[in-house]
C-alpha cells in the first residue's frame, strides 16, 4: 500500500484504529483503565492521608502521569466527586454477587456490612463534600439513586423469603446504619458489625415464616 493510500484510508500508524475498522476502541480502553486506576489510588491515599494529599502519591500508586491526572480531573473536586460515585457504585454492585452466592438474610447481612465499611470510610470526606463547592451538590442525590434500590431489593428478597418481616423503608435503614456506624480510623473494636448485625436480627423479628 502507497504511502497515499494508506493516508486516504486512515488506517496508517498512529491513527489508532483497531484490527476491525473501529477507530479509537484501543485508546479509548487505556483511558477507562487509567481512569480506574487513579481512583482508586486515589481512594486508597484519601483514606490514609485526606483528600489533600499530594498529586504526586496519588499518580504514583496509580502508575501514570500527573498530566493524566489532571486531563481526567481538571480540579481537586471533580477527583474528589469521581472518587465518591466510583466507592458508591463498588458497595452498590456488590449486591447482585452476594444475592446469588448466599441464602437471602445472609446477603443483606453482608451488603449491609459493606455499606457500613463504605460510610466508615467515606466520613473523611465529609468536610471536603461539605464545603459548598458545586462540584459536589450532585452526591446527595447520587447516593440515594444508587443504595436506595439495591437496599430495597435485598430487603424484598429476604421478606419474600420468610426470613425478615415486610414493609422496611430501605432510606430509613441506611440512615440507621449510618448512624451506627464509627469513623475508620476509630478502633470500635467490632462494635459496627455488632449493631449492623443486631439490626438485621431485629428484622427477622415477625417474620412470616414460608
Amino acid at each position: 500500500m502507497s504511502e497515499g493510500t494508506q493516508r486516504k484510508t486512515g488506517n496508517g500508524p498512529g491513527t489508532g484504529a483497531t484490527s476491525d475498522g473501529q477507530p479509537g476502541k484501543r485508546v479509548r480502553a487505556d483511558a477507562q483503565r487509567s481512569t480506574d486506576a487513579l481512583l482508586t489510588a486515589a481512594a486508597e491515599i484519601f483514606a490514609t492521608a485526606g483528600v489533600d494529599a499530594p498529586v504526586r502519591q496519588i499518580t504514583a500508586r496509580a502508575g501514570v502521569g500527573a498530566g493524566t491526572l489532571y486531563r481526567h480531573f481538571p480540579q481537586r473536586a471533580d477527583l474528589i466527586a469521581a472518587v465518591f460515585r466510583h466507592e458508591v457504585d463498588a458497595c452498590a454492585d456488590a449486591a447482585p454477587a452476594l444475592t446469588a452466592a448466599c441464602d437471602p438474610v445472609d446477603a443483606l447481612d453482608r451488603w449491609l456490612q459493606r455499606f457500613a465499611g463504605f460510610i466508615a470510610a467515606k466520613r473523611g470526606l465529609s468536610s471536603a463534600l461539605h464545603s459548598g463547592d458545586p462540584a459536589y451538590d450532585s452526591l446527595p442525590g447520587y447516593f440515594q439513586q444508587r443504595f436506595v434500590p439495591v437496599l430495597g431489593t435485598l430487603l424484598d428478597t429476604a421478606a419474600d423469603a420468610g426470613h425478615i418481616r415486610s414493609g422496611m423503608d430501605p432510606e430509613e435503614l441506611l440512615r440507621a446504619v449510618a448512624n451506627l456506624t464509627m469513623p475508620a480510623d476509630e478502633d470500635d473494636n467490632g462494635q459496627t458489625r455488632r449493631m449492623v448485625g443486631l439490626l438485621v436480627d431485629g428484622l427477622r423479628y415477625g417474620a412470616q415464616r414460608r
